[in-house]
């Protein structure tokens, strides 16, 4: 028999390789600049909650073997119909709309290196270049890119260790008093783009049919690299936080992580942690440009989305031109926060769904109904703060998540009627 690929630890950092990305250089500053220091504590939590998930998704992955994940416990839980169709179209939009976050943010760190600074303009542009570089990449066939993946995450990682190192000999104890922190209710306004930052856990369920001895590994390797990931996110937010004012970190909000080496390193710094941003990104959007590619072309095969996503182009499929052509218009007409804080409302709801709907299978799954339901709740708690914060500060943010949920369900709608098609079970047991 052929030994399977993912041992216990490679399970590990496969779930730290997916969390650990480009999503800490974003959240860091802006979930700071809405709960200054407290920002620590809603790391804490969101830890909690991601571990509550994960758990909930583990015993998922047990029941139901498949690297469809999120969207197959959807079916199972929901049937063969609208509501989980339309969720499944949701979550592939999600994808996007999270993709869009990354390369925002590459074009925000690769922009800081002009004398000209940060203007839309050049964001915009290197943004945009960076989405056709690695769709191109992609069409071509993304080996090589693919075969540094392991590289890119022990950079990425050795430099965040290193930077939290040296920085918390030079933390400043007066930023981080609870009397110069915000109301407490911040907090968990910033819980939503926290999660952000944890989302990537959900792809160890992915590789549940290539795991050696699933029914041991899977909720161990969830559970400690979420455990790895909060204590890594937690001292990364003690060390920015610590070393800028919390005036500096709500004007560096896009790149504080980078600014907050500069009392340490200077400018030097400054340039290092921009640059392991760019690699950390450029890793991000060739990986979620093959996994949105790889979920259209599923879901166009079931029926979910039109046959255009199966035509083979190149090495690849349609499917990539498709969705790199959906993401063109979010970068030039939204900012980092608001692409970031809809991707993530997305993603909890999402998470919420799945769980609420795990309750209906807890029998087959024999799952901790409390957990799994905590889950639920936790992860519907996170998105309606974000969206009680963005209601006053960013209005539009609930209409693009509410626009977000008609689109699907319609789209669900049309292609139902158009194909008569129907997203199928992979597992019929």
């Amino acid at each position: 028999m052929k030994e399977k690929a993912f041992g216990l630890w490679s399970a590990i950092f496969l779930g730290i390789g997916a969390m650990v990305g480009i999503g800490i250089f974003i959240v860091i500053g802006e979930a700071g600049a809405i709960a200054g220091n407290l920002v620590i504590y809603t790391f804490i939590l969101g830890g909690i909650i991601a571990l509550l998930c994960g758990y909930s998704l583990a015993k998922l992955a047990l029941r139901y073997p498949s690297r469809g994940g999120v969207i197959e416990y959807l079916v199972q839980e929901y049937e063969e119909g609208f509501f989980s169709g339309s969720l499944g179209v949701l979550f592939y939009l999600a994808q996007l709309i999270g993709l869009a976050a990354v390369v925002k943010s590459f074009g925000v760190y690769a922009a800081s290196y002009l004398p000209s600074g940060m203007t839309t303009f050049n964001i915009n542009l290197f943004a945009l270049l960076i989405l056709f570089f690695f769709t191109f990449i992609n069409l071509v066939g993304a080996k090589v890119v693919a075969k540094s993946e392991n590289i890119i995450v022990i950079i990425k990682l050795v430099s965040l260790i290193l930077f939290v190192g040296a920085a918390l000999f030079f933390v400043d104890l007066n930023n981080l008093k609870l009397s110069v922190a915000p109301k407490i209710i911040n907090l968990f306004y910033a819980l939503g783009l926290v999660f952000f930052a944890y989302q990537g856990f959900s792809l160890i369920t992915n590789s549940v049919e290539d795991m050696q001895n699933p029914q041991k590994n899977i909720l161990r390797a969830m559970i400690l690299a979420i455990l790895i990931v909060m204590i890594l996110y937690v001292t990364t937010a003690i060390a920015v936080l610590g070393n800028l004012p919390l005036d500096e970190v709500i004007k560096a909000k896009d790149y504080a992580l980078a600014e907050a080496a500069k009392p340490i390193f200077g400018e030097i710094g400054f340039k290092i942690m921009a640059a392991v941003a760019l690699i950390s990104a450029s890793s991000a959007i060739n990986a979620s440009l093959y996994a949105a590619t790889q979920i259209s072309y599923d879901l166009a095969k079931k029926g979910e989305l039109p046959k255009v996503y199966e035509y083979n182009v190149f090495h690849s499929t349609q499917g990539l031109l498709v969705s790199a052509a959906l993401i063109v218009p979010m970068i030039l007409f939204f900012n980092l926060a608001q692409i970031a804080t809809v991707a993530s409302i997305i993603v909890l709801l999402i998470q919420g769904f799945v769980h609420l709907g795990h309750l209906f299978k807890i029998k087959q799954t024999n799952a901790n109904a409390f957990l799994v339901l905590l889950a639920a709740i936790g992860s519907f708690l996170a998105a309606f703060f974000a969206l009680l914060y963005t209601y006053h500060k960013m209005p539009l943010i609930g209409v693009y998540v509410v626009a977000s949920f008609f689109v699907s369900y319609l789209l669900e709608v049309i292609l139902r009627l158009k194909t008569k098609r129907v997203i199928k079970r992979a597992i019929n047991r």
